[in-house]
């Protein structure tokens, strides 16, 4: 009987967990993410919006990641370290960003410690 309530514990803190990391490359705009959720991709994404993104990110808010198709990955590792300053120059743009990348909670979660300029979004 024992066994059978470690073997359901065991179970149970698997399902509940979050999704292995994964490591993949997305591309796609840096927001400040609370704007983007208040405001959505037309007020709170491109060239408008970069300069209060900044603003946001030197702040130490969480940046997100947002692709074309409207898929939002949060920021993690390295590059949010000392209030996202490696990211700040970058709001606004087209980036590249390789990492591991997890969900839990319907959020994904993309961490990483380098980004690279693709070009400034539209």
């Amino acid at each position: 009987m024992r066994s059978l309530f470690l073997c359901l514990a065991v179970i149970a803190a698997f399902i509940s967990a979050p999704m292995l990391a994964a490591e993949m490359t997305v591309t796609g705009e840096l927001v400040d993410h609370a704007c983007y959720q208040g405001r959505g991709a037309a007020d709170g994404t491109g060239a408008g919006h970069a300069s209060c993104a900044q603003t946001c990110a030197k702040k130490g808010q969480q940046v997100a990641l947002v692709t074309e198709g409207g898929d939002v990955y949060l920021l993690a590792g390295e590059v949010v370290a000392d209030s996202n300053s490696s990211l700040v120059p970058h709001m606004g743009h087209v980036v590249e960003v390789t990492g591991d990348i997890t969900e839990a909670d319907g959020s994904k979660t993309i961490t990483t410690d380098t980004i690279k300029h693709i070009s400034v979004a539209g």
